[in-house]
This record gives structure tokens, C-alpha cells and sequence, in this order.
């Protein structure tokens, strides 16, 4: 089965002499590809990798400032890590994260740049790989307050304890296994491997370094990540073949490599028509599923940054609905289409001129976030809305959907549907069944103080 190394440095210097050989042996051994870490060295490291990865057809890398350098570089002064970390070959931002073990870069530089570059993988719509070493809390800390800035990702090689294990793995993030676990002080680990679902784990070496048995002393290299595969096995009580079908799976649906897992711009249930428009959210709600999966009935929804053109989606609908016309085309995917305002006005003019009948789901922010009234803009271009209220009072909604607009994002949504009344022929408001959610309470609010139709959504639905 193939393997995966999700984590490698074999652009650095101690690979100069034999490079080719190194790789030559990495695909003898089973891998069917790997990452290069384009963190350290500053921009000349990030350099470095892509070119790797640009000449190698099964190399690929990720780019970001290690927190060692975190005081040396930043993302504001340096626009080149962005404009790296565009290319097609760069499928993650990192590693990026905070290290107090060494402490070669001031705690407050550490932190400024592990949210300048979680928000970058945001932005790109494009993993964070994280790096964490005698900084749990902190790390959980910043990872949970911008849960809605990154598009998941994984913590390389894991070495936290289990309660810093479940936290990530509810983040929605991976946990990246390296040779440690083959090392003979590193039973805590095991225990971690033995407990974590191998569904959330990818494996690494992270050479040259962390040598596995039986080759300690020796420089890693990706080969190595079988032995990491084997001692996985053994722990799961798994086979070899599994453990690589599995973890290279994972590797390709964290990094958005899988060819059977093709991202879905249009898609159909039932007999309406939906538009995915961006993975962008302003809130990060803790019952999304986005955290643990970008499926949705079979449809992978996980997309580019960029998102769609809109002479793309137009045409993907025209070509679903060639045979078949759904009764409505919804807005709706795993991300909030309103932050993405400008295509869906244009893609609703034109499915308007085609005479389908529009309907946009919302989170009911979009004005608090583009600073300006948009239920206008909104006018003769959607037929319905549906408007996610979720909660009885600011308080509760701050607590399931948490974002940087604190409690001021409640009233907003309210006002949100009270004044798209004047603009839109159907407003809905919705709420999720949730434990400390009043659904009645939701209802009159909806209905006798907003003046719009409601509709409950129980937990099981969401997705």
C-alpha cells in the first residue's frame, strides 16, 4: 500500500550530497508522495521547498515561519511568504506555532505570527500545520479563538498529552504521528495512538530529524515512515496495508490531494440545486461538521480560496440542469456566501435571466461584515432566505456561535431579518435543536417580533 510522509526537510543542507538517491529510495519504499516544509531560513527556505516540490512531480510543500524565527520575519513585511504560498504546489501554511522550549523568538512574537499565518491559511483556503513544544495551552488557546480563521489542518508531530489530543481532534485538526513512537521513553504516546481514532492520524518523519528505531543515531529520511507505519500497526492491532490505506487517505483529504474526493462547486439534493460558493465562515459554530468533515451526502465540499468564477458556476448549472430543472438553486455550502457577495450577486443575476428560482442561506452577518445595509443589493436577485437565528439571546448565541463579533453579532442577525422583509418575497428563520436553545422562545421571536416564518432543524440534519 502506498505510504505518505506529511512531514519532511529534505531540502535542507544535510541532503545537498544525495538528494536524488534520498528520493529515489523514499518511492522504492512504498511512498507515493511527501511534504517539504518550507519553514526556516526565512523566504530563502520557503524558496527552497516549492522549488523541490515545482521539480518533482510527487513532492509537494508548505510554506510559513517557524516561531524560532517568528521575531525575524512577519507575514506584513514579508508579502513574498504570501504570494509563495499561492502556488499551486503549496498545499499548506507551515510550520507555524509557538516553541518555549528554546525560546529563540519572544513569547508575543510567537503568538503574533501563529495568528498572522493561521488567518493566511484562512485566506487560501489551505491547512495549517502546527508546531507546539512546552506551549499546550497557549496553542489549544489560539487554535480555539481562530477555529474559524484556518480551514483545519494537523499538529505535527504530536507530542502533547491526551486532554491536548481530544482538544485538537476538536478543533478538527489532525494529529501527525512521527519515529517518537517507536522510541523507547515515549509511552505516553502510545497510549495517545492506541486511544485516537486512526481516521484523524497522518504519519511523518520530520527527517533529518527524530530517527525511528531501529536507526537511531543515524539521519532520518522519508523511507523511515514505514517503521512509523509499522509501530502503528502493532499498537492498533491493525495490519501494515491498513494503517497505509488509511493514514494516506487522511494525508490526502487533509492536504485536498485526493482524486476520488473531487470538490463540488454544484450539487444536488432532493430537487434543489445548491452553489458552494466559498469554505469562508464568519462564525465558528460548534455544531458544524466542517470541523470533522467537509462531506455533505456524499459531496465533498472542501474548495480553493478563490472560489468560483462566475461564468464557471453558471455554467456547471446549466449543465446540471440540462436534464432535469431543480425547483429552486440554493446558496448553501460549507461556508457563508454572503462574504462572497459581489459573485453571488452576479451568479443570481444570471440564474435569474434563466428563470430559476433563487434561495440564499445565510448566517445573517453579511451587513455587520461588509459595514453597509446589503438586504437592498439583495433585491429582485433571491425569492427566499433563510436565516440561521439559533438562539434566544446574544448570550446563548455567542456560546454556539462563537465569533469575533462577540455578543454584537445577535442583534445584527435579528436586524438582518427584519429588514430583509422589505427586499426579499420569503424570510425564514431557523434555529438548531441544542441543549440551553429555547425553540419556542426562537419561534415568537421569529414569528411575533420579526414577523417572519420559522423553521427548527434538528442536530442530526445539520450538514
Amino acid at each position: 500500500m502506498p505510504l505518505v510522509d506529511t512531514h519532511s526537510h529534505v531540502d535542507v543542507a544535510r541532503f545537498d550530497q544525495d538528494r536524488s538517491e534520498v528520493l529515489s529510495r523514499a518511492w522504492e519504499a512504498g511512498l507515493d508522495w511527501m511534504v517539504v516544509v518550507g519553514s526556516g531560513e526565512g523566504p530563502e527556505g520557503a524558496r527552497r521547498a516549492l522549488a523541490l516540490a515545482r521539480d518533482n512531480e510527487r513532492v509537494f510543500a508548505t510554506i510559513g515561519v517557524h516561531p524560532h524565527e517568528a521575531k525575524e520575519w512577519s507575514l506584513e513585511a514579508n508579502p513574498e511568504y504570501r504570494d509563495l504560498s499561492e502556488d499551486p504546489k503549496v498545499v499548506g501554511v507551515g510550520e507555524i506555532g509557538l516553541d518555549y522550549h528554546y525560546m529563540h523568538s519572544p513569547r508575543e512574537e510567537q503568538q503574533a505570527r501563529f495568528r498572522e499565518f493561521l488567518a493566511l491559511g484562512g485566506e487560501l483556503g489551505k491547512p495549517v500545520v502546527v508546531h507546539s513544544r512546552e506551549a499546550k495551552d497557549d496553542t489549544v488557546a489560539i487554535l480555539r479563538e481562530m477555529r474559524n480563521e484556518y480551514p483545519g489542518g494537523v499538529m505535527h508531530c504530536f507530542s502533547g498529552d491526551y486532554d491536548m489530543a481530544r482538544s485538537c481532534l476538536d478543533l478538527g485538526l489532525y494529529l501527525s504521528i512521527s519515529g517518537v513512537v517507536t522510541f523507547r521513553n515515549a509511552a505516553d504516546l502510545r497510549e495517545i495512538v492506541e486511544k485516537v481514532p486512526i481516521e484523524k492520524l497522518v504519519i511523518e518523519t520530520d527527517c533529518p530529524y527524530l530517527t525511528p528505531a531501529p536507526h537511531r543515531g543515524k539521519r532520518n529520511e522519508p523511507a523511515f515512515v514505514s517503521l512509523v507505519a509499522q509501530k502503528i500497526a502493532e499498537l492498533k492491532k491493525l495490519s501494515f496495508e491498513d494503517v497505509a490505506r488509511i493514514t494516506s487517505l487522511n494525508a490526502r483529504r487533509l492536504f485536498g490531494l485526493d482524486p476520488t474526493l473531487e470538490p463540488r462547486i454544484t450539487y444536488r439534493i432532493r430537487n434543489s440545486l445548491y452553489v458552494n460558493l466559498t469554505n469562508r465562515c464568519t462564525l465558528a459554530c460548534t455544531f458544524c461538521p466542517k470541523f470533522e468533515d467537509f462531506m455533505v451526502k456524499g459531496y465533498f465540499l472542501k474548495i480553493g480560496a478563490k472560489g468560483p468564477d462566475p461564468d464557471v458556476v453558471l455554467a456547471e448549472v446549466d449543465q446540471a440542469t440540462a436534464e432535469a430543472r431543480p425547483d429552486e438553486v440554493v446558496f448553501c455550502g460549507y461556508g457563508e456566501p454572503t462574504l462572497k457577495l459581489e459573485e453571488l450577486k452576479a451568479i443570481a443575476l444570471g440564474l435569474k435571466a434563466r428563470g430559476h428560482k433563487v434561495r440564499l442561506n445565510t448566517d445573517g452577518l453579511g451587513s455587520l461584515v461588509h459595514g453597509r445595509d446589503i438586504t437592498p443589493e439583495l433585491e429582485g436577485l433571491v425569492d427566499s432566505v433563510s436565516v440561521s437565528l439559533n438562539a434566544q439571546d446574544a448570550e446563548t448565541y455567542a456560546r454556539y456561535c462563537p465569533s469575533r463579533y462577540k455578543t454584537e453579532a445577535y442583534p445584527k442577525v435579528k436586524e438582518f431579518i427584519r429588514l430583509a422583509r422589505a427586499h426579499i418575497p420569503d424570510v425564514q428563520a431557523t434555529a438548531v435543536g441544542l441543549p440551553g436553545v429555547d425553540v419556542e422562545a426562537c419561534r415568537r421571536i421569529a414569528e411575533e417580533e420579526l414577523g417572519v416564518r420559522f423553521r427548527f432543524r434538528p442536530l442530526d440534519e445539520v450538514g
